[in-house]
């Protein structure tokens, strides 16, 4: 019998923690809960679930800080943030952590059960699902098979997401892309300010990992009033 996914909910709220828990243990997930950011990271470091659900608001940490702290952890795993606010600036402030989406409150057992879904199947099953095995760009190799991007002997540890963006770039090697074709190919998301928003963070957050100077991208390059390009 196959596995469920392993989800861990870190959020304060009894009463939201309880009704998520129900919820997506009746969709068929199992579901660790804790109500507190260090009980959260914890739990992550040790049990390496398959999706976290992160709330912001928290007693003892930030969404922000537990996302980071997560990521510098060298924990890859799609995360997935709750957050009240609808200010733009918060949500940026989610993605530069390393979040890979987010659900503003209140929202619906359904869109919620969704977006999982939609980062499931992208860090899980769809990574290396078409084309060619093995694509490079200057000196980085893209290994579709095994999800891993190396330079030289060195892996660069990428998220799921930062994972689906260069792969998209590399798939279009030379070609200049949209911020809502690339939306559409790595998100699936209809195009709005913030989401376009996000993509420029996320072309940060890899410029940042896989250019030999950010500052100076060779790879990853602006196309003024377009949007982005991969060198080849």
């Amino acid at each position: 019998m196959e596995q469920p996914f392993r989800l861990l909910l870190i959020e304060d709220d009894p009463a939201v923690g309880k009704s998520l828990r129900t919820g997506l243990e009746q969709e068929g997930y199992q579901v660790a809960w804790k109500e507190t950011g260090a009980e959260g990271i914890d739990h992550a470091r040790r049990r390496n679930p398959h999706l976290i659900i992160l709330d912001v608001r928290l007693p003892d940490l930030t969404g922000f800080d537990v996302c980071r702290q997560l990521r510098q952890s060298g924990l890859r795993q799609p995360i997935l943030m709750l957050t009240a606010r609808s200010e733009e600036v918060d949500k940026v402030l989610g993605l530069e952590m390393g979040a890979d989406d987010y659900v503003t409150k209140p929202f619906g057992l359904r869109e919620l059960i969704s977006r999982i879904r939609a980062q499931l199947r992208r860090a899980y099953g769809e990574l290396a699902a078409t084309g060619a095995d093995v694509l490079y760009a200057g000196d980085l190799v893209i290994d579709r098979t095994q999800v891993q991007v190396r330079r030289g002997e060195r892996i660069i540890d990428l998220t799921p997401t930062e994972f689906r963006l260069l792969d998209y770039l590399a798939r279009h090697p030379g070609q200049a892309l949209s911020r809502a074709q690339i939306l559409d190919a790595v998100w699936g998301y209809e195009t709005d300010v913030e989401s376009e928003q996000a993509v420029s963070v996320y072309i940060r957050r890899l410029r940042e990992k896989v250019e030999l100077d950010p500052s100076h991208p060779t790879l990853i390059l602006t196309v003024l009033g377009v949007g982005y390009k991969l060198t080849g």
